[in-house]
């Protein structure tokens, strides 16, 4: 008997993660944009929309990084008139 209740439970086991992984790629096939299966137009404008996005991105960083340079210039030239004339 007890080899049978093991079975069972293997096989709702096996079942339950069937169930699961298919549940799983169906998620993934909904949420992602299946690349394998695309045409090469259509490849070609997800990428050139993902360079945009990463340039604007790459733009912004560049943006913030110049203004905190700027603040450190502009905090050395104060600190120096500050004690070339106090």
């Amino acid at each position: 008997m007890p080899e049978t209740r093991d079975t069972q439970g293997t096989g709702d086991i096996e079942r339950a993660l069937g169930r699961f992984a298919l549940r799983r790629r169906r998620a993934s096939r909904d949420t992602a944009e299946p690349l394998e299966s695309m045409t090469a137009p259509a490849f070609r404008s997800v990428v050139a929309e993902r360079l945009r996005s990463l340039e604007r991105d790459v733009a912004e960083v560049r943006a913030r990084v110049n203004g905190l340079l700027f603040v450190v210039a502009g905090a050395v030239v104060t600190q120096v008139v500050l004690r070339l004339f106090a």
